[in-house]
């Protein structure tokens, strides 16, 4: 039988340093809930710990953060063999021939943005025999370099992962367009999630804002804040 895999242990000064941030990070949220009238028990903080290594991760989860979010398929499987006892969130572009593997490990999807992506998670899902969270990507600028759907094209997509076995219809994503109002970014994002759960009352789910901009997502009524940098520090530059 093989062995229970090992938590890569982080040291001593990587959670000093991880427990400092969650401090001021859990402050920004506390206060952000508190300006609009919410509970900070309202919103979800996803550490999105890309290009760090699964050392954070425990560090992490031993400080009571149970939701990491990760980009690329290749790092979040590694991670996820490594790391258990945490809920993992694929927040980047995915191509659909990764479908199968995120479905195996993943809670939720925060980056689905068109129809072949959610067949592909679904049969992933059901090949996995395994419920899996979707998140409409929404674009908020019509930039297709950046991924989500245009604004039309939202509704049918929702019909179709309601309606796609192995998945459940959570919500909406955005990431706010670059140079752009944030507040107003987010404003058009709530307006598409109501509208989503008019006719699909259990997608609450709204994921938005980063560490630039948490404060005026959770205004907007976010339920999900992806925070990496203001958690895990800036990452190091790519080697030349």
């Amino acid at each position: 039988m093989a062995e229970a895999p090992v938590d890569p242990v982080p040291t001593a000064e990587r959670v000093q340093e991880l427990t400092a941030a969650l401090a001021g990070v859990e402050e920004r949220l506390g206060a952000a809930c508190a300006m609009a009238g919410r509970r900070r028990d309202e919103v979800v903080l996803v550490a999105v710990t890309k290009t760090r290594p699964a050392s954070d991760v425990v560090a992490l989860r031993e400080l009571g953060v149970l939701d990491v979010g990760e980009n690329r398929d290749q790092e979040a499987k590694a991670k996820a063999a490594q790391v258990p006892g945490v809920r993992w969130h694929v927040v980047g572009s995915l191509q659909t021939n990764k479908a199968r593997s995120v479905a195996r490990y993943a809670s939720a999807v925060h980056s689905v943005d068109r129809a072949e992506l959610i067949s592909a998670l679904s049969a992933g899902a059901l090949r996995a025999e395994r419920d899996l969270d979707v998140l409409l990507q929404v674009s908020l600028d019509g930039d297709p370099a950046r991924g989500g759907a245009l604004l039309v094209d939202v509704p049918a997509l929702a019909e179709q992962a309601a309606a796609a076995p192995g998945l459940r219809l959570a919500g909406v994503m955005a990431v706010a367009p670059l140079g752009a109002d944030p507040a107003a970014a987010f404003a058009v994002l709530a307006q598409v999630s109501a509208n989503l759960r008019g006719d699909h009352p259990k997608a609450v789910a709204m994921s938005a804002g980063m560490s630039g901009d948490l404060e005026q997502a959770v205004a907007a009524g976010a339920t999900h804040v992806r925070v990496g940098t203001a958690l895990l520090g800036h990452r190091p530059p790519l080697a030349r």
